[in-house]
């Protein structure tokens, strides 16, 4: 199939990377799932702490929307689903390098994963092809990991829903603003790199 051909909407990015048989395209989609899984788990050690905050500010968020995005619904789960049962089973991956599924912001992990899911699909539609496109990508895939992880804090330390919300949402705000930009700027043009190829 011609690069012009996968430009469509239907595809996502990761659907241009070549595999002429399905036993190498299975290959090349586990090599994606893992991968993405380890992009996610290095970014979280990205991590600076918000001063009155269990909740710091990493690049985990980032990597887990850059990774639905770019690996669409199914191999977007998967991929995160890979990283929260590895995390959960010991593996010190997540911010600043915890495991295990007690801590306060375990709830933003599940958000995360439903969130690559959100956003692979909405990719898949087209929704990662231009700048204010992929700023409402970005944005629903965002809105998903607080709606659930805000409660989950409010639940597992005792705090009040406003004050979850007040630590755990609003000081992180900016920086969300900061990556829908990085995004609206990388993947527009990756497909347009990748039309180019043609």
């Amino acid at each position: 199939m011609s690069t012009a051909a996968l430009t469509r909407p239907g595809t996502v990015l990761a659907d241009l990377l070549p595999a002429a048989t399905a036993s190498r395209a299975r290959v090349r989609d586990a090599a994606l799932v893992a991968g993405g899984a380890v992009l996610t788990g290095l970014a979280a050690q990205i991590a600076l702490p918000v001063p009155g905050s269990p909740v710091p500010v990493t690049g985990q968020t980032f990597a887990a929307l850059l990774v639905g995005t770019a690996l669409g619904a199914r191999r977007g789960l998967l991929s995160l689903a890979l990283y929260a049962l590895a995390g959960m089973a010991g593996m010190p991956w997540f911010a600043d390098g915890t495991s295990g599924f007690a801590g306060p912001t375990f709830g933003y992990i599940v958000g995360m994963l439903l969130a690559s899911g959100l956003v692979g699909a909405l990719a898949r539609r087209g929704g990662d092809r231009g700048v204010l496109r992929t700023a409402a990508t970005m944005a629903a895939g965002t809105a998903v990991i607080y709606a659930l992880g805000v409660p989950y804090l409010a639940l597992s330390t005792g705090m009040s829903l406003d004050k979850a919300v007040a630590v755990g949402l609003v000081p992180f705000l900016f920086g969300d603003a900061l990556k829908a930009a990085l995004a609206m700027g990388a993947l527009p043009t990756a497909w347009k790199l990748a039309g180019r190829r043609d």
